[in-house]
């Protein structure tokens, strides 16, 4: 697989952004077959920075109403990427 296929795109949110200022941990939304391995060395190429562990979560799609009908929308899979003490990733630099 390749490495802009495993990362989809990251994920800023206020709980990510705390994370990440305190903890140096980096959430992403990751294609769903990619195993922890993958993401790691996407991760380190994209970035060039060293990672410690990942740990993934599969994200149920919620039930969402059309008028009368239901639909379901997909299931997706979330990263958190731990880096090194010291390593840092801006999505917003200039």
């Amino acid at each position: 697989m390749n490495i802009y296929d495993v990362i989809q795109k990251p994920l800023v949110t206020e709980k990510s952004t705390l994370q990440k200022e305190s903890q140096g941990i980096i959430a992403f939304q990751v294609h769903r077959d990619a195993n922890k391995l993958e993401i790691k060395e996407a991760v380190e190429k994209l970035f060039k920075v060293e990672v410690l562990s990942v740990n993934t979560i599969t994200v149920a799609g919620k039930l969402k109403r059309f008028g009368r009908n239901f639909g379901k929308r997909s299931n997706w899979k979330k990263a958190y990427v731990t880096l090194k003490e010291g390593s840092t990733v801006d999505f917003f630099e200039v």
